[in-house]
């Protein structure tokens, strides 16, 4: 059974869009007529096809899309509905046509016998490593549904911490625009108007006011030129750091940085101890554990650090020992996971580490944005009285002169 996406108009003249699942497009377009739709274009989706090795024509589902997708498919499956069947329900009542048509894919697929894991792996950007691991060990133990419920308990947590981030960088971006836009404006257009007001006075202007003319004349002779530059950078920086080696140097670098060390060592080994949590509680073993848990991380010098542990896994080491030897893990929460080992509750324990670093993280992050938005505040005030100050300088030494 294959998946067609059609174009076609309705009863009332209306073009509509959207998926429909058939055996062949002759079937399609029959049961597209008995809804009362007339059929215009017809095409088999590209995921129910075999694909071209070294071809990826997939369009990744939203991170909200895949949340919910899976603690609906979690509470279908614990109802007792068959696997083929909610996938069907899940489609049947979804408003994205991109979940829609992945959802009646995977069904395609799992109808011809293959497992969910291998569905799941025709879309590896939605459905990564991690996602596909888990669904495996819930299939090789009969718990996929406790399996799902903690992938979706996992995505939705993620979506919290980015939520959270978000909602809270938005007063700071916009005040920062605000600020370079209403400096720029006073730089580039109300200092050169006021400045022509002393060009007839004889008399050496303040040392204040002839920097802040020169600045003025600076950034409108050269201001385009100048943030052209500095995009040329930042592509050229970006183009840089496309090669592996460079890159790790680089997330290296940030480890040593005073600021972005704790935020990018609390962000990457909170990721680490929710991700392993999940894997080791869903019944994956310890050392495809951590393989898995180091895929998603960001940072590649920690990532490294992750993979070399996984080695001396491997070799007999502890995991608690091989983390304080090769990664800079915060002692906390490498302490909590020897603790686990050491009472045979590994799985408490690195869920009790994640939420401790999921509250170190969030603390940090609000130190971050509170010291941030008095310092740019500051600033915005300091450059405005400078400007003030610039102007009025002059004016009262003018004011001085008539007065003798």
């Amino acid at each position: 059974m294959a998946v067609f996406s059609y174009r076609a108009i309705n009863a009332a003249g209306k073009t509509r869009k959207g998926v429909v699942e058939s055996d062949s497009p002759r079937q399609a377009r029959v049961q597209l007529r008995q809804q009362g739709l007339t059929p215009l274009a017809l095409s088999e989706t590209h995921a129910s096809r075999p694909q071209r090795k070294g071809m990826r024509f997939e369009r990744s589902l939203s991170a909200p899309d895949i949340a919910l997708m899976t603690r609906q498919l979690a509470t279908l499956l614990d109802s007792g509905m068959p696997l083929e069947e909610a996938f069907q329900a899940i489609a049947r009542h979804s408003n994205s046509p991109r979940l829609k048509t992945c959802m009646l894919s995977v069904r395609a697929r799992l109808l011809e016998g293959q497992s969910l894991a291998s569905a799941l792996a025709a879309y590896p950007r939605s459905f990564g490593e991690l996602y596909r691991a888990m669904i495996t060990a819930g299939e090789e133990s009969g718990r996929l549904s406790e399996v799902l419920l903690s992938l979706a308990e996992h995505g939705e947590k993620l979506q919290k911490i980015r939520g959270k981030v978000q909602v809270a960088l938005i007063y700071p971006v916009v005040l920062t625009l605000v600020a370079v836009g209403v400096i720029a404006l006073l730089m580039t257009y109300v200092v050169p108007k006021v400045v022509e007001q002393f060009d007839h006075a004889e008399q050496t202007l303040p040392l204040l006011t002839r920097l802040l003319v020169g600045v003025s004349e600076g950034l409108q002779q050269y201001g385009l030129p100048a943030l052209a530059i500095v995009a040329g950078l930042a592509a050229v920086t970006r183009f840089w750091l496309r090669d592996e080696g460079r890159r790790r140097r680089w997330h290296r670098l940030q480890l040593r940085l005073p600021l972005v060390r704790g935020f990018v060592l609390g962000q990457q080994s909170l990721q680490f101890a929710r991700t392993l949590a999940i894997l080791t509680g869903s019944g994956v073993d310890l050392l495809r554990s951590l393989r898995v848990a180091a895929g998603p991380m960001t940072n590649l010098h920690l990532k490294r650090a992750v993979l070399e542990t996984a080695e001396q896994v491997r070799n007999g080491s502890a995991l608690s020992r091989a983390l304080e030897q090769y990664t800079p893990f915060p002692p906390l929460l490498v302490h909590m996971i020897a603790n686990g080992e050491n009472s045979g509750q590994l799985e408490r324990m690195l869920e009790r580490a994640a939420d401790n670093q999921e509250s170190e993280f969030e603390t940090r992050i609000s130190w971050l944005l509170g010291l941030f938005e008095p310092a740019l505040i500051l600033t915005l005030g300091v450059v405005v009285l400078c400007i003030v100050l610039a102007i009025l300088m002059p004016i009262l030494e003018l004011n001085n002169l008539t007065a003798f």
